[in-house]
């Protein structure tokens, strides 16, 4: 097959944490108050008061992200985003019978949490970082993943022209926890389906990418091991070609030409769990940008992301108990030695994470922004329930940020208005899931 070309690529990239502080700056988050409350406004000259509450590696780097002029809003501590009740009912009628299988993999698992977060003991049970990251994989986001997004790609502070605007979908195809589909399919929407989920992408500006078409299918059998599991399956429309092109799954782990993304970094992880080695660093309270209070992409395409673009230091941020997991590849040829993630403990989206070379030295850093979608005073209501879930009850992430601290270039996607709000019936979503879907009508 002949080379994608370098847009193509960074389209797909579109599509699609250290080691806590043990030392000084942790002793001080365990051991003193916190030198702010709810409704403080942290400026520049005042960042010293959050240093214990923010990753080490993210202090080391704050030229890029705290900034003059900035006005850092502390929200509350530890603030109650339970995910839906449909959700938690699933946890709750499923409890005890996911378990570790080999490799690495998750046997036995129908829907909600794999394993309750609370009864998980990070530092004792040496499958605890197994078990956190299928929570992680299996987060409540609603039933799909919808949204208009906006990546934008800077260098040095300087927003390079390169940009794509578009659409894009998620569609969750199994293991769904509302009672139509548990009471009849084991949670699985079509009867017989293979496939976890399918992700849709549609490019719409500029006008030289306008018409690119992406669907990618992530298979059930990548919660196995790793000799049973099928990798993704993904298809690109490329107008100029007038054709559909099968992209190679091994190019999930390679830097994607124009980006600082590899195809696994969307969410700070969008990889296959079984393919790593997973440990569970310990908890930690991390301050992080929580139910933000700005307005992005599609919102306002000018809201200030700070002087480097990749900044979220004018918005809420929240104290959050969270845990730190490492993630190691079990595969030599990986661009990364290792990346750890520090991921909220209650809802499992990710605030930080942090790759590191073959060297061993800090080469990206990863963070993100949410959105409550119980709160409506963003834009009015704008994430309603659906049949099954009359609250979505979803702490979402709506914007992705990534930052190369050895080239000083990084890339930021938004998608402020992301819902998990599902298509309306089966028809459509065979419909949109359809590869051939790509390439009709043109």
């Amino acid at each position: 097959m002949r080379a994608l070309s370098p847009r193509t690529l960074a389209l797909f990239a579109v599509l699609a944490v250290a080691l806590p502080a043990w030392g000084q700056a942790a002793e001080d988050a365990g051991s003193l108050a916190p030198q702010f409350q709810e409704g403080d406004i942290i400026t520049l000259d005042q960042i010293d008061k959050i240093r214990p509450y923010v990753p080490e590696e993210f202090w080391d780097n704050r030229d890029m992200f705290f900034y003059e002029g900035m006005k850092l809003e502390i929200g509350p501590t530890n603030a109650d985003y339970t995910p839906s009740p449909t959700y938690t009912a699933a946890t709750e009628r499923f409890k005890g019978q996911p378990r570790i299988g080999p490799d690495g993999s998750l046997e036995n698992f129908t829907a909600g949490q794999p394993f309750p977060m609370d009864e998980i003991d990070c530092l004792g049970d040496p499958q605890a970082g197994l078990k956190v990251m299928w929570d992680f994989d299996y987060q409540w986001n609603g039933a799909s993943g919808n949204a208009n997004f906006f990546y934008s790609y800077w260098d040095r502070g300087e927003q390079l022209p390169l940009y794509y605007e578009g659409t894009s979908r998620t569609i969750e195809l199994s293991h769904r926890p509302e009672p139509e589909y548990l009471d009849t399919n084991d949670g699985d929407i079509f009867r017989g389906e293979k496939r976890k989920n399918a992700f849709g992408v549609q490019v719409d500006a500029p006008f030289d990418a306008r018409g690119i078409m992406l669907l990618s299918y992530r298979y059930k059998s990548t919660d196995k091991p790793r000799p049973e599991a099928k990798n993704d399956d993904t298809w690109v429309y490329v107008p100029t070609l007038r054709r559909v092109r099968r992209l190679s799954a091994a190019q999930r782990t390679d830097a994607v030409a124009g980006t600082d993304f590899t195809f696994d970094d969307l969410f700070s992880f969008a990889g296959i769990i079984p393919q790593y080695e997973w440990e569970c660093l310990g908890e930690k309270q991390i301050l992080a940008p929580m139910n933000s209070k700005v307005k992005g992409f599609p919102y306002d395409k000018e809201h200030n992301f700070g002087p480097y673009g990749l900044s979220y230091a004018d918005d809420r941020w929240e104290l959050r108990d969270s845990v730190v997991v490492r993630m190691t590849p079990k595969n030599a040829d990986h661009p990364y030695h290792h990346k750890d993630l520090y991921l909220d403990k209650q809802t499992l989206v990710a605030h930080y994470s942090f790759a590191y070379d073959q060297k061993e030295e800090i080469w990206k850093i990863l963070w993100h922004n949410k959105r409550w979608s119980e709160d409506t005073s963003l834009v009015g209501p704008w994430y309603g329930g659906w049949d099954g879930v009359d609250k979505p009850n979803d702490l979402i992430i709506v914007s992705d940020t990534i930052v190369n601290v050895q080239t000083g270039t990084g890339n930021r996607i938004e998608f402020w208005d992301r819902t998990g709000v599902p298509l309306k019936n089966k028809g459509k979503i065979r419909r949109y899931i359809d590869v051939g879907r790509l390439t009709k009508g043109r």
